[in-house]
């Protein structure tokens, strides 16, 4: 089995605006960067070498890539039955057992991402971020709010966007920290971190798959994939933890750097472009606070002037 890497940073770093002693301990999370392999035992098999890697380390919470069992299918603009794609029922399907199995064995919450089976003639299902308890229990689901249609990531050709509404941007209470979690294309939105801040999230955990453009071969994003998650995270208060796949799927070829940023931008952990690796970081909540008191970032919003934001204007770029 390849080596993963193992990139700790347990040793927070100062909250420049504090103004008080912290009153929760660090809540210590995990993100594991793997490639796809082709065998599933072999997948899984690694993918659980990170979670045991992780765990060691003393994580709560381990947070896996998006469609952690698979390869990632949306290359292919043809559908799900041409790129012999299939849904799983939820609860109850592979990456739920996974999941479940891997929270038993080491009484640590499990984060992953799937391609959720769903009711309709379109034949098309979810793409859904879950956490699981080391108990078993389904604790978490969210489905993926913004579906991406661009060469390399035909996404709209297999997932319905996730449900607006009260449920659009649930919050997950674990210990003493609250968590949203969106999925990959949902982290170009600022839209999403700040509905998500105002309900209450914490921290924001991306589940993701990116990587290059195959219209544009000399174009590499991923240094503006960073800057707008931790700017997200700076408007909004909340740390950032984005887990990425890496590796060859032709025609993309993931860029990994998987990272974990605080409320000030900081990036506490980055995992390399190429490799799998395992980080680590501990998250001082009380951060959040902090910042938002001297840059009252939500308090001074102006929701009257906003209305244009929810309109349909039916425009593209051009």
């Amino acid at each position: 089995m390849e080596e993963i890497r193992l990139i700790v940073a347990t040793d927070s770093p100062q909250s420049p605006a504090r103004t008080r002693p912290p009153r929760r301990q660090p809540f210590r999370i995990a993100a594991v960067q793997q490639r796809w392999h082709s065998d599933p035992d072999e997948h899984e098999a690694a993918l659980a070498a990170g979670i045991e890697l992780a765990a060691n380390e003393g994580a709560q919470l381990v947070c896996l890539q998006e469609l952690t069992l698979s390869r990632y299918f949306a290359v292919d603009p043809a559908g799900p039955q041409a790129a012999g794609a299939e849904p799983e029922e939820l609860p109850g399907g592979p990456t739920h057992r996974f999941a479940s199995r891997l929270a038993a064995e080491t009484g640590v919450h499990i984060h992953a991402s799937l391609y959720e089976r769903a009711d309709g003639e379109d034949g098309l299902g979810f793409n859904t971020a879950i956490v699981v308890a080391p108990g078993g229990e389904l604790i978490a689901r969210t489905r993926k709010l913004h579906i991406p249609l661009t060469a390399g990531y035909h996404e709209d050709r297999y997932f319905r966007p996730g449900p607006a509404g009260p449920d659009a941007f649930p919050v997950l209470g674990l210990g003493e920290a609250s968590l949203g979690l969106p999925t990959c294309w949902d982290q170009w939105f600022p839209e999403v971190a700040r509905a998500y801040s105002l309900a209450g999230a914490e921290v924001l955990v991306y589940p993701t798959a990116i990587g290059s453009e195959p219209d544009h071969p000399g174009f590499d994003t991923e240094p503006l994939w960073q800057r707008v998650i931790v700017a997200n995270g700076i408007a909004n208060g909340t740390f950032m933890v984005a887990v990425n796949r890496c590796g060859e799927e032709p025609p993309l070829t993931f860029y990994g750097s998987s990272f974990v940023s605080d409320p000030y931008g900081r990036v506490l952990a980055r995992a390399p472009r190429e490799e799998p690796a395992v980080l680590v970081a501990d998250l001082d909540l009380d951060q959040r606070q902090d910042w938002l008191e001297l840059f009252p970032l939500l308090a001074t919003r102006r929701p009257d002037a906003y209305s244009g934001l929810t309109a349909d204007t039916g425009q593209a770029a051009g």
